[in-house]
């Protein structure tokens, strides 16, 4: 597929998520709009309620696609995820102001947090073809995964909900679900041509380098060029799994004999699921969902096109 088309006067397509409030998203909307008008630019704004947020998305994507243009998705990583689904289908350019917490895709691409300079950045910037997974076509830019880890986000959005938005928060939140009894998942993974069963409590497919590094997973597969990376447990008990978290946090979860990783290009999972049941909850970018099985995993033919910097700082910092 040839390069898409862009023409870098033509007007920007911004989806604002306007979940955290009409003032939020109102100062959001007021600093984008100055900044484009110091700068000579034109876009459109478009602030959408969570519900309406895919639909707000598909339409701002198919006028970027029109104009040559791109669409920007401004909020966390669901937001981005959902734009970035839209971009890819319609065959425009993307742009990301980041708003998440940890902000692992916009910080690979060298895309700073701060809202001046993330705009900055963005009207500086050219298209360039960045990987994407996919599990059962839906995007995933930065992981996708079941078990464990999808239950670990739903605490982490009930904390944050209690106790407000932070990195310490999402910590504690981890601990405490950690600490409770969890199920196995009897897994069939089938990949090159080779199918085999597995036990483990969560399987994590990771597409950002930046996040694999820093809980220390390196595979023989390049992520980012050409294939994901894949994360698997074995059967353990809370202690020890509380000793794979501590080892997370220092950069060597990698080094752990209960931990299993390889890279790959396409995956099919089978879950062993209870009579009558024909989905899986699986967790996509920090959003959980309900996905019929079995799961395929793969790297995107097509990239995505991301309006980013050419300078990458995926040195661990700006996450807020």
């Amino acid at each position: 597929m040839p390069p898409i088309r862009f023409d870098p006067h033509a007007p920007l397509q911004f989806v604002i998520n306007g979940a955290a409030g009409q003032n939020d998203a109102d100062t959001k909307r007021a600093a984008i709009e100055t900044a484009l008008t110091l700068a000579g630019r034109r876009a459109e704004l478009h602030v959408a309620r969570p519900q309406d947020l895919a639909q707000v998305a598909r339409e701002c994507a198919a006028a970027a696609r029109a104009a040559g243009s791109a669409v920007v998705a401004v909020g966390g990583d669901g937001t981005i995820n959902t734009v970035a689904q839209a971009a890819h289908g319609a065959g425009c350019a993307m742009g990301v102001m980041p708003q998440g917490t940890f902000n692992y895709f916009a910080r690979t691409h060298g895309i700073p947090p701060e809202p001046a300079a993330a705009i900055a950045a963005l009207l500086a910037a050219t298209p360039r073809p960045v990987q994407i997974g996919l599990v059962n076509r839906k995007v995933f830019l930065v992981n996708a995964s079941l078990g464990l880890y999808p239950e670990l986000l739903q605490d982490r959005e009930a904390f944050k909900a209690r106790f407000g938005r932070s990195r310490p928060v999402a910590m504690l939140s981890g601990l405490v679900t950690l600490l409770r009894e969890h199920r196995q998942l009897k897994l069939r993974i089938e990949r090159g041509g080779q199918a085999r069963d597995v036990r483990t409590p969560t399987l994590f497919v990771g597409n950002n380098r930046l996040q694999l590094e820093q809980i220390g997973v390196h595979t023989s597969g390049g992520v980012e060029t050409g294939c994901v990376a894949a994360v698997m447990l074995r059967p353990i008990g809370t202690f020890a799994m509380l000793q794979l978290l501590l080892r997370g946090a220092l950069g060597s979860l990698g080094e752990a004999e209960d931990v299993e990783t390889f890279g790959f290009d396409r995956m099919v999972v089978q879950p062993s699921l209870a009579f009558g049941m024909r989905r899986i909850k699986v967790a996509v970018d920090g959003e959980v969902l309900w996905m019929r099985a079995p799961l395929r995993f793969e790297v995107a033919e097509v990239p995505l096109y991301l309006l980013a910097p050419a300078r990458r700082f995926d040195d661990g910092e700006g996450g807020s």
